[in-house]
């Protein structure tokens, strides 16, 4: 498959406090989060105009879910703009909170643990081809993940009973505990296999992939995605020869890796041999490199190769000259920086402040936007581009016509039900139009849907 259809879903972490001391729970404040939500959408579990969708999830935990990309640019705009929406609904919910006389500040945290330890997660999706051999993932593509921790890791102060506080590069591995599996939370896997396509069951299935931190940084984003989707165009076109780099045991393999900072430890491969998670990344990266050779893969897809390479070479060399770029290392060089200047141990408080105000949203406090404005960030998107996806579904896409019906049934005041698949008017005629073709941004039906919205003149025009 050339052209790719990702998305990613975002889960982030909320909290309140006054002067330091929590005074309302996560739940109450996801839920005043929402208030604006439920008073135009009736739910808290809403499709947006810009083809997303937002919804209150299990744990309170605000969710946002990009609309369907086959841009790697858009996708980083669309994720991006998860952060600007929810940071619309953190002023809102905060003057209504100033105005019942509640003091106090909402932080959201686009991380993956809290304080309890407990885990969220940052999923990405992948459109791949139907196939129901799922050996060349585990033999090629679960060892690339495992693996890519290298870049795309977004970093934590690790304290576990009875083991000195450590710096690991993930904070998802800890949390991980099978390569593949239909559960989520339970036992959670790198990749849930749960078969929920929605698309065409008979071409396409949906990959899921639950094994990845929430990244700050956009030029992270677009190169742990577009490397993902190269590979998994090699395993897709079976006259591509890969080695096999299935790990003997991958959970321990996970872990092993993260707190390898430096690539200089090994993991067991089944075949025998043993290879560091560096070693593995440039093997694979050697031969996207050849693949993207002689295939006609989209421009942007390339690039993710090149960009790949380039990491991958600056890393070998100094891993620290990537904290423009990789975020577990730019978080890793801030507390680097303090513990030099105040001479404390990781298991310090203000350590702990760091590792967390990192992931803030708020420009003004988190530290990820700080450096951005200070020019130490390589972007892959502009605030313009940001604000666009934020009201504006990617136009090559199916999320092209939801974001539409959203946005006219909300013009006409009619009401209506929407999924990833289906978009429906609910009146006396249940119009409904199925769109099973994620790559399909034109359908004649919706064009009919869409003026089926509109009321008589007689009605009155829209406010």
């Amino acid at each position: 498959m050339q052209r790719r259809i990702y998305g990613i879903e975002t889960e982030f972490g909320v909290t309140f406090s006054f002067r330091g001391q929590r005074r309302l729970s996560p739940d109450e404040i996801s839920r005043m989060l929402f208030r604006r939500v439920v008073a135009w959408g009736r739910s808290s579990n809403v499709f947006l105009e810009n083809g997303s969708r937002l919804y209150l999830d299990v744990g309170s935990h605000p969710e946002y879910a990009t609309a369907e990309c086959d841009s790697l640019i858009d996708l980083v705009a669309q994720d991006k703009a998860g952060e600007a929406i929810m940071r619309e609904l953190v002023d809102f919910a905060q003057s209504q909170l100033a105005a019942e006389g509640v003091q106090g500040d909402i932080f959201l945290f686009k991380n993956n643990t809290d304080s309890a330890n407990n885990s969220y997660g940052s999923h990405e999706n992948y459109c791949i081809e139907r196939f129901e051999d799922l050996s060349r993932l585990e033999q090629v593509f679960i060892p690339f993940l495992i693996t890519r921790q290298l870049f795309a890791g977004a970093g934590k102060i690790v304290s576990a009973v009875g083991q000195p506080v450590r710096y690991a590069m993930s904070q998802r591995a800890e949390h991980m505990w099978e390569s593949l599996s239909s559960a989520t939370t339970r036992s959670r896997p790198i990749i849930n296999t749960r078969d929920e396509p929605h698309a065409d069951p008979e071409l396409y299935r949906r990959l899921h992939v639950i094994v990845g931190d929430s990244n700050m940084n956009e030029f992270a984003t677009f190169l742990k995605v577009g490397t993902a989707a190269v590979v998994l165009a090699m395993i897709e076109d079976h006259t591509t020869v890969l080695r096999d780099y299935q790990l003997v045991s991958p959970m321990a393999a996970l872990r092993s890796i993260s707190y390898d900072l430096w690539s200089e430890r090994t993991v067991a491969l089944v075949n025998g041999r043993d290879m560091t998670a560096l070693e593995i990344q440039d093997d694979l990266c050697e031969r996207a490199e050849q693949f993207i050779r002689t295939r006609d893969l989209p421009a942007d897809q390339m690039l993710a190769v090149r960009l790949w390479r380039e990491v991958l070479d600056a890393y070998r060399r100094d891993p620290m000259s990537l904290a423009d770029r990789v975020d577990w290392i730019a978080k890793y060089q801030l507390i680097q920086r303090e513990q030099e200047r105040s001479s404390c141990p990781l298991s310090d408080p203000k350590i702990a402040l760091i590792d967390l105000l990192y992931h803030d949203t708020n420009p003004a406090r988190g530290l990820h936007y700080r450096r951005q404005a200070r020019g130490l960030v390589r972007r892959v998107v502009t605030d313009a581009m940001i604000v666009d996806a934020t009201a504006t579904a990617p136009t090559t896409t199916r999320a092209h016509l939801r974001g539409a019906f959203v946005r006219e049934a909300k013009k006409w005041h009619r009401d209506f039900t929407v999924d990833w698949v289906h978009l429906k008017v609910n009146d006396e005629m249940q119009r409904t139009v199925l769109l099973k073709d994620p790559f399909k941004s034109v359908d004649d039906r919706f064009e009919r849907l869409l003026l089926s919205l509109r009321r008589d003149t007689s009605e009155g025009l829209p406010e």
